[in-house]
């Protein structure tokens, strides 16, 4: 995925009111600029730090310029959380996910490599009346899939990636939701978008959120199963790439 417009470089003056954060660019401009990310961001908001903007030509935006990435001793960070979902569509259309690969038999009769996009429905809503990212019908090797993603940016060190960065209650109802499905015989699947290119494995949380810690891992001894993804990010555009363990 390419980024929207060219990058604009400079550092982090602080980030504030969870949606905006002060930038010196490198030609010495000061802007404000929006941050799309409304969670803790634990170590992504290192007062000057590098960071790498896009700037929007809608005139109906009050902020022009996005915060996109962030670079922490060394290690480049997506912080726009929302385009997880959106690096894990184009992985499906590319066939990068290659535990989800059997689901591409529309796409292989018809010579493509990777996923038809009508194969898979996104923001399917549940009985229970919440979403689920990503919906994948079943083929004829494949149970219908159930997708859940969720963005990774906290570094614990040595390669050490955890979710959640906070509390979550949100978090912790989509585990259930996903037991509820894979016990109604649909494969349900917990997708960790990793966007921090110094996490190389994942664990729950347990120290932030011990009881999301908890329900994952009676969600894994259930049948549902955990993924995770590691994002390669430059200068050009970001894509997920490479299957890193998931810890438990």
């Amino acid at each position: 995925m390419r980024w929207p417009s060219p990058l604009l470089q400079g550092r982090l003056l602080r980030r504030y009111k969870r949606f905006l954060a002060d930038v010196q660019l490198d030609s010495g401009e000061l802007l404000t600029v929006h941050c799309p990310n409304t969670g803790a961001m634990t170590g992504c908001d290192v007062p000057d730090s590098p960071v790498w903007l896009c700037r929007s030509d809608n005139p109906k935006r009050k902020y022009a310029h996005t915060w996109e990435c962030v670079v922490v001793e060394g290690e480049t960070i997506c912080i726009h959380s929302a385009l997880a979902n959106d690096l894990v569509a184009e992985a499906l259309d590319h066939n990068v996910i290659s535990e989800i690969s059997e689901i591409s038999e529309i796409s292989e009769i018809a010579g493509i490599a990777g996923i038809d996009r009508a194969a898979y429905r996104r923001e399917v809503k549940l009985p229970s009346g919440s979403r689920v990212d990503f919906y994948l019908p079943a083929g004829e090797s494949a149970r219908e899939t159930y997708l859940e993603v969720k963005s990774v940016t906290l570094h614990l060190g040595d390669g050490l990636g955890a979710f959640p960065d906070a509390v979550s209650t949100r978090a912790r109802r989509h585990v259930e939701e996903l037991m509820a499905l894979q016990k109604q015989g649909a494969r349900a699947i917990l997708f960790f978008a990793v966007l921090h290119t110094g996490i190389d494995r994942v664990e729950p949380a347990r120290h932030i959120d011990p009881v999301y810690a908890d329900l994952l891992l009676e969600a894994k001894q259930q049948g549902v199963e955990l993924l995770a993804y590691r994002a390669e990010i430059n200068p050009q555009g970001i894509a997920l790439t490479q299957a890193i363990p998931v810890l438990l």
